[in-house]
């Protein structure tokens, strides 16, 4: 390669798999300011390659492909390369060995599509809890197979996977453009949701009688393990469907990719409940105390957040960390005595080391978890009281609420450029793959990779939570480091 421009060292190198060459540059220098600034040394990062991590294509599974151009329902747009890619991970750190960076293949129109869309029969599937935007997904998914593909026909699956095996009030919807107008402005699901009822050969069967070609399935790491065996299932029975997933989590414990839809509205609605829970505690004397539980089940991702956006919280406590009763109360204590009041945020699935695990599960296969806000308040109390020391306590519980309102502008927008990726990539041809965005970018994922790195906790040692302490002040308890925990 010889040197790099601008006197970069030799070492910063690299090579993109499938698609010609790469270079990683790190630091700055020639910046054209002075004489008095020496240029910064440089430090060298090894870099062995980028290796693109492939995505199945139903013609490389033997299934005869239209090549049908694109030009025709997307004449205007700039269409992905098969060599255009995100890279994974763009911290780097030193290394002794050259290392091979992980990338995602860009989401996106393709110029040629594997089904004629004049033919093409998709389906539409909501499952497992409610998120905010579900909705805004489901009407941009139809606008653009619809609206500029132009597909023959659009079922929307009522009840999660429950509908495909189910009669009555379940029957499939028939989506077009007129159904979803309005539907981005309720919270929800128009096709509503339910966990469980899984039953991959019902399913594939009920794919076959309609004669679908696509399926598209919204919902969490489990819905989309649900989705990868039909992907299989169908390719195992000669047919030609392509499986397209969308992660809903309200948790945003799904991972791989940054952040869920519907996160970051859940966070605002949460930190409305925190001012709630402020006024409350602030109002009733003596030693007002508001508790807020908020969603969380193994990630304390909501409750992070919503304190540090809230900026008014005293005590904030998640799964991932565990619980220091002793030194909690005396925390509380202390900021009792300091201005008078105090908010704790509790995610739901804080405290199992002390309460310890059901064994009971949901539908969905989720482990019950035990009341930690009442408990949490119910030693709040007896500490005061031990100590001779009156405390006012108002417990707040939004759960359901935060997730039942319709996507803010943000988490909207997110909806859409999602499933337009899904709909690209599954019209031209892919399965077994997920959307998401990866440093802000949207790619394609496959399935069982999403799946294996799912659910994700928060680092008890990282950055986020690093913040949430020097918020609230509260005690740096943390379980022990583990390698690579950052």
């Amino acid at each position: 390669w010889g040197p790099l421009v601008g006197g970069f060292p030799r070492s910063m190198y690299g090579r993109l798999a499938r698609a010609g060459r790469a270079a990683v540059v790190c630091g700055g220098g020639g910046m054209g300011l002075g004489p008095a600034l020496q240029e910064p040394e440089l430090t060298p990062h090894k870099i062995a390659g980028v290796e693109m991590v492939g995505i199945r294509h139903l013609s490389e599974l033997g299934f005869e492909s239209k090549r049908a151009s694109n030009k025709k329902s997307f004449g205007y747009a700039k269409f992905i390369a098969e060599n255009e890619c995100v890279l994974g991970e763009i911290v780097l750190k030193e290394t002794a060995e050259p290392m091979t960076l992980r990338a995602y293949p860009r989401a996106g129109p393709r110029g040629t599509l594997h089904f004629e869309p004049s033919e093409t029969r998709a389906a539409i599937v909501t499952c497992g809890g409610l998120c905010p935007g579900m909705n805004s997904v489901i009407k941009n998914l139809v606008m653009t197979l619809k609206g500029h593909y132009g597909v023959a026909k659009i079922y929307g699956i009522r009840g999660g996977y429950r509908g495909f095996t189910s009669v009555g009030w379940d029957a499939p919807l028939e989506l077009d453009l007129d159904s979803v107008e309005e539907a981005h402005h309720a919270g929800g699901t128009i096709l509503g949701t339910s966990r469980g009822g899984f039953d991959a050969d019902k399913i594939v069967e009920w794919l076959k009688a309609k004669r679908v070609d696509q399926l598209y399935v919204v919902g969490g790491d489990g819905t989309h393990r649900g989705a990868y065996k039909l992907s299989e299932l169908c390719h195992q029975k000669g047919l030609n469907i392509a499986v397209a997933g969308i992660p809903k989590t309200i948790d945003n414990d799904i991972g791989v990719i940054d952040r869920s839809f519907g996160f970051m509205t859940a966070v605002s609605e949460a930190v409305r409940a925190i001012s709630a829970a402020r006024v409350e505690a602030v109002c009733n004397n003596p030693s007002g105390i508001g508790v807020v539980k908020l969603m969380g089940r193994s990630a304390g991702y909501l409750a992070a957040y919503a304190t540090l956006a809230s900026q008014d919280v005293d005590l904030c406590l998640v799964p991932e960390v565990p619980i220091d009763l002793v030194a909690v109360l005396r925390h509380l204590e202390r900021v009792i005595d300091r201005k008078g009041h105090a908010v704790v945020v509790v995610a739901e699935g804080a405290g199992e080391d002390l309460l310890g695990m059901s064994s009971l599960t949901d539908a969905g296969g989720n482990r019950k978890l035990p009341p930690v806000g009442e408990w949490l308040c119910a030693r709040i109390k007896d500490h005061f009281n031990s100590q001779g020391k009156e405390a006012t306590l108002k417990y707040i519980d939004p759960s359901y609420m935060v997730r039942s309102v319709p996507a803010d502008a943000s988490d909207s927008y997110l909806c859409m450029t999602l499933a337009h990726a899904a709909a690209h990539g599954a019209m031209a041809g892919y399965t077994g793959f997920t959307v998401g965005l990866v440093n802000n970018r949207t790619v394609m994922v496959p399935i069982p990779e999403l799946a294996a790195a799912s659910p994700r906790s928060m680092a008890p040692h990282g950055r986020t939570w690093e913040r949430v302490v020097s918020i609230t002040n509260q005690p740096a308890h943390r379980p022990p480091q583990a390698p690579g925990d950052a």
